[in-house]
């Protein structure tokens, strides 16, 4: 683990946010549950990143003083994810918001999936799509480089795309229900981001797609861990699990 943590830095998409969580939990004003719109009132702070930061003793107790809060004193938090961003939108909206420093950082990083999913919706075939995950893949690479030339002083986990799936390549209420979703798409895209945190220095992998197996479309509703009425969200348990990896990802690492 990383002696020394000066700032924590969410980047990403929904999987690291408040509101689907939030909503599984029923911790939002109404406002918010009807909108689907974290501006229009309060949100618990129990998503992903959130928890990952400061635990909320009275719902996990068992990660009571297992938080970066408390494991580094004074560290501060800045979560620039946003609900349905892209590679692009990171790059171009949440990296511009993090001020170059040389203090010591820790990056979070979830994105990807979306981009994946606007490949999947233009139904390309499958010599096109590798084609198209393949950039994918350029573009995450290069915004993992540009990290360390904001905050050469970093450290990056970095997440893989969950299956909501399970394996079987249909998400209710996403696209066709006569279309598979392209899974081999998604395993080559999680193959490169395991490869890009194997070959960057103060860098790991979060394995979300293997750790949220089976707790997608084919699990028992207790034991699902997206939100019920978006399946590519999560819910509540899915916020806490991916928090779970984070830790035991930071865990494992060790100062160069």
């Amino acid at each position: 683990m990383p002696q020394r943590l000066s700032q924590y830095v969410a980047l990403g998409d929904s999987m690291s946010i408040d509101l689907y969580p939030a909503l599984d939990a029923g911790e939002t004003d109404v406002a918010v549950a009807l909108e689907w719109n974290a501006s229009a009132g309060r949100v618990a702070r129990v998503g992903a990143a959130s928890l990952f930061f400061g635990n909320d003793d009275a719902r996990f107790p068992e990660f009571a003083g297992n938080d970066l809060a408390s494991l580094y004193p004074g560290i501060t938090m800045q979560n620039v994810c946003e609900d349905g961003a892209t590679i692009g939108d990171v790059f171009g909206m949440q990296l511009p918001l993090v001020d170059a420093a040389d203090v010591d950082t820790l990056f979070t990083v979830s994105m990807g999936g979306n981009d994946l999913l606007s490949a999947f919706e233009n139904k390309q075939d499958m010599a096109l799509l590798t084609g198209v995950v393949r950039d994918i893949g350029d573009a995450y690479e290069f915004l993992v480089e540009s990290l360390r030339r904001t905050r050469p002083n970093s450290t990056v986990l970095l997440t893989t795309v969950y299956d909501p799936s399970d394996g079987t390549g249909r998400i209710p209420g996403l696209f066709d229900a006569a279309a598979l979703l392209p899974l081999e798409s998604l395993a080559q895209l999680n193959d490169r981001i395991r490869l890009i945190a194997a070959s960057l220095p103060r860098t790991a992998v979060a394995d979300a797609h293997a750790h949220f197996q089976g707790h997608g479309v084919s699990a028992e509703a207790g034991d699902r861990w997206y939100w019920r009425r978006s399946w590519i969200d999560p819910g509540s348990a899915g916020a806490n699990e991916l928090r779970r990896l984070w830790l035991d990802a930071l865990a494992r690492m060790t100062d160069d």
